[in-house]
């Protein structure tokens, strides 16, 4: 036999074998000579390290970064395990020169700094923390907030330029940042442009920025009047940004009353210069005004408003593309512009398409608009009195409680002090229906007037729905509405209207009178109620009846309701607010001819409605002898 032979994986392992005990034994002596040094480095530390110099270092930085004089009163706190760290306390930051400008104060502040650098005589510092900041910051009229004085971030700002969308600064201009953390911070605002201070207390802050070059990403919580805010912030461009020069960027505000978002290019000094996509949503609009110490009438029933849009700048003003838009669930689509002109109003115009749609939630729109300046609001009428609309709306149903509209095209302008508000044709009970609301001049408070016209609507249809009571036509009619006050409209009752109402039908019917049978109980009783005879409708070929209204009651001039035999004939007054019935009445025969078989009946009508009291006229006054 011969001799056996190894496997050929056995004679290539071999090599391996032989230095695999070498490289784990270098790596090990490696590990401890590094984790050696790194343990004598943290004990010798406090002997090689000038306090004195790691807190002349972080008070150097301080007033170089912001370009003010920081002042350190507290006796510094270092600590080397397990990674370098100084604290600071009673820190306070003052303007150069004479004016000793205070920015704010700090009650303590930690930073990591790095060992090396400090061993050998440089005090470089990152990872700060910010313990129970007050910062005092302006709000120039330009919009830019005065933070920074000359320091390296106010030079860093002012050297950044924009090259084919991109941020650039020199790299002399750079220097490390770290992540920065802020807890329960005060920051207090004075907005010079409106004289008005804004206070955010509990600031809590967490801000991502390796480099001044570098993108920000920044997390803020804070309370301002009693709410939560959070503001969530990112920009790959935070110099320009923060210099008021456009850029891209990210930012989200959230509350328990409202959540805002936008997201594209926009500049945060000059609100005029951004293009993007923006969202806002508002859960309760009466308590958003409350908070923001706003009160408006007549918005009892808009409690949601959302929408969402892509926004552009145009000149003086913006453009709203891909309008999303919800009140109260009522969802529309469509286009939007507002535009400021120089030495005029400004103007909201645009085309809006609902699926559905409250008329009343609308109205609410329309009348804030009309009342703004009222319920201690400011002397010049506030920013929507000095608005002016013009929309174009349409929907595929729109209601008008209890009533509900189809395929409604409508409008409002506001222009100076005129106000309209129309409905040009829109689907009604089987007919078409059209409004005009207007608003008269005098800072809107002189009243206005309502024009309403209704033809070929099945009026039967809708006061069985609605289940009215009492003798009311039951018939495919017309009704014409021309009423006016002196009133301001969100002020107006229905004893302040004046005007004129018409009614008109054929082929109809009058449940609840009986002609016949009125007739009947005439000739047997001095007086008796409606209901106690109303056995049979009358039946009518033509309705004809017109109303004067003023000082809450309407007043009939010869209403008409011509049957095939016999005709009613009304005229009085109708005190509406009180319900109450004052009228004279007629049953006479509608052809003259048949008089000798429907003779003349004269009645009254009293009492109340639903249900008058019919009281027939004296002897005398009928002309013959009961």
């Amino acid at each position: 036999m011969g001799t056996s032979r190894q496997p050929r994986w056995r004679r290539k392992i071999r090599p391996v074998t032989r230095w695999l005990p070498s490289f784990a034994r270098l790596a090990t002596v490696t590990l401890l000579v590094v984790l050696s040094i790194f343990v004598a480095l943290r004990v010798a530390a406090p002997y090689l390290i000038s306090t004195g110099l790691v807190r002349s270092g972080i008070e150097d930085a301080l007033s170089n970064w912001a370009g003010y004089r920081a002042e350190i009163a507290g006796k510094p706190v270092i600590e080397f395990w397990p990674t370098p760290r100084i604290t600071l306390s009673k820190i306070s930051v003052h303007q150069q020169g004479n004016g000793n400008k205070l920015l704010g104060t700090i009650e303590s502040l930690s930073a990591e700094f790095s060992l090396i650098d400090a061993i050998r005589g440089r005090a470089s510092f990152h990872e700060f923390h910010l313990l129970r900041p007050n910062l005092q910051l302006t709000r120039e009229s330009s919009g830019v907030i005065d933070w920074t004085n000359e320091g390296l971030l106010a030079r860093a700002i002012a050297g950044a330029r924009e090259e084919g969308g991109r941020e650039v600064l020199d790299k002399k201009l750079d220097a490390s940042v770290g992540a920065i953390t802020v807890e329960d911070g005060t920051v207090d605002v004075a907005d010079v442009a409106s004289g008005r201070t804004y206070r955010f207390d509990g600031v809590t802050a967490d801000v991502s920025w390796r480099k001044l070059s570098s993108p920000i990403t920044a997390v803020l919580i804070a309370r301002t009047s009693g709410q939560d805010l959070k503001l969530d912030f990112s920009s790959p461009s935070p110099l320009l940004i923060f210099g008021g020069n456009k850029a891209e960027m990210s930012a989200s505000l959230t509350s328990s009353l409202l959540t805002a978002r936008f997201q594209g290019l926009a500049n945060i000094s000059h609100f005029f210069d951004l293009a993007g996509n923006m969202s806002l949503s508002i859960g309760d609009v009466p308590a958003l005004l409350t908070w923001a110490d706003r009160s408006l009438p007549g918005l009892a029933t808009l409690k949601t408003f959302a929408i969402e849009t892509d926004v552009a700048s145009v000149p003086n003003g913006f453009r709203f593309d891909n309008v999303s838009m919800s009140m109260n669930g009522s969802n529309a689509r469509g286009v939007m512009d507002v535009a400021f002109p120089p030495g005029k109003r400004a103007k909201l115009g645009g085309t809006l398409a609902f699926d559905q749609m409250n008329f009343r939630s609308l109205f609410d729109a329309f009348i804030l608009r009309l009342a703004a300046g009222e319920a201690n609001g400011p002397p010049d009428g506030g920013a929507l009195q000095k608005l002016d609309l013009d929309l174009r709306l349409s929907a595929k149903q729109a209601l008008i409680e209890p009533f509900t509209l189809s395929d409604v095209g409508a409008s409002i302008i506001v222009s100076s002090n005129e106000a309209k508000f129309d409905i040009g044709d829109s689907q009604f009970e089987g007919g078409a229906l059209s409004a005009h609301l207007e608003a008269m001049r005098g800072d809107f408070d002189g009243g206005g007037k309502l024009q309403l016209s209704i033809r070929g609507a099945d009026f039967a249809g809708l006061i069985e729905r609605l289940q009215l009571k009492g003798p009311l036509p039951l018939a495919t009619g017309s009704l014409d509405m021309s009423l006016k006050t002196t009133m301001p409209l969100w002020k107006a009752g229905a004893g302040d209207v004046t005007g004129r109402i018409a009614f008109r039908a054929r082929s109809g019917s009058l449940p609840g009178f009986d002609a016949e049978a009125v007739r009947e109980e005439a000739a047997r009783a001095d007086f008796f109620p409606l209901n106690a005879v109303s056995h049979r409708a009358f039946a009518f070929d033509k309705f004809d009846i017109a109303a004067d209204l003023a000082d809450g009651a309407a007043t009939i001039h010869g209403g008409r309701i011509e049957g095939p035999q016999q005709t009613l004939i009304l005229s009085g007054v109708i005190p509406y607010q009180s319900n109450g019935l004052a009228l004279s009445g007629t049953i006479e025969a509608t052809d003259p001819t048949a008089s000798t078989s429907f003779p003349p009946l004269p009645f009254f009508v009293g009492g109340a409605w639903p249900e008058p009291v019919i009281s027939p006229a004296p002897v005398t006054q009928q002309g013959s002898t009961k």
